[in-house]
């Protein structure tokens, strides 16, 4: 799968980071999953409680990149910065001054060679201290909630697939062959009463009391996400 992510997404793009990225926190231990929570990637270790690991992509070293970590470092156990390393050997990993800042910062920094190979440029310090216990608490909730991993990390400008759009879409696949009653679709989403009710995206009509039926914006949406987004892990039977 990381191969052929390499092979379908273009060198010039953020996404491009993110299997090989990805694979190396996964050879770490953690269950890695990307844009959580505006987070590039975010990954948990199987532990009681979970170590949390978070890492921003760029195609090279930069401020912004830094300043994206330091953001990340209030809900973060353990922070990474990963960019593309120069093949002239100037970039910014080439810095000293850059690499002792992420040193005292305690951002680790991961380089990502062309064939995808990923090297520990600055070791990340572990644990880092967690300031934002809330927003630590959303994004744990929304990657253990999401199913798969169905948004390559450093994509932008793009709807995000999060666990609360999978689960619309799960009632939504559900509904596709005609009005159900909500009881009916709980079994399989759990949380189908509040989304149907709250029909966030307008794609649901209550047609009889706890019955539910499909607007045209929803089967729209529904087809578009099968078809379009092999990576948003709808499945009819929910």
């Amino acid at each position: 799968m990381c191969q052929l992510l390499r092979n379908l997404i273009p060198s010039s793009m953020e996404t491009s980071l993110y299997a090989p990225v990805k694979a190396f926190l996964e050879q770490a231990g953690y269950t890695v999953k990307g844009e959580i929570g505006g987070c590039d990637l975010v990954g948990l270790s199987d532990e009681d409680p979970p170590v949390m690991v978070v890492c921003e992509l760029k195609l090279s070293f930069n401020l912004e990149l830094i300043l994206q970590a330091v953001d990340r470092a209030s809900v973060a156990d353990e922070l990474w910065i990963a960019a593309r390393i120069s093949a002239k050997g100037k970039g910014r990993e080439s810095d000293k001054r850059y690499r002792d800042l992420c040193r005292r910062l305690g951002i680790g920094m991961l380089g990502v060679a062309d064939n995808g190979t990923v090297n520990v440029i600055v070791a990340s310090v572990t644990p880092m201290p967690r300031t934002n216990p809330k927003r630590r608490s959303r994004l744990m909730r929304e990657h253990q909630k999401r199913r798969g991993d169905p948004v390559i990390g450093g994509s932008t400008r793009i709807p995000q697939m999060t666990a609360y759009r999978q689960q619309a879409l799960g009632c939504a696949a559900a509904l596709a062959a005609g009005p159900k009653k909500v009881r009916d679709i709980r079994a399989s989403v759990p949380e189908a009463g509040k989304i149907l009710q709250g029909n966030v995206y307008g794609w649901f009509e209550r047609v009889d009391r706890g019955v539910y039926g499909l607007t045209p914006a929803g089967l729209e949406a529904l087809a578009r996400w099968q078809n379009g987004n092999a990576r948003s892990s709808v499945t009819p039977s929910c």
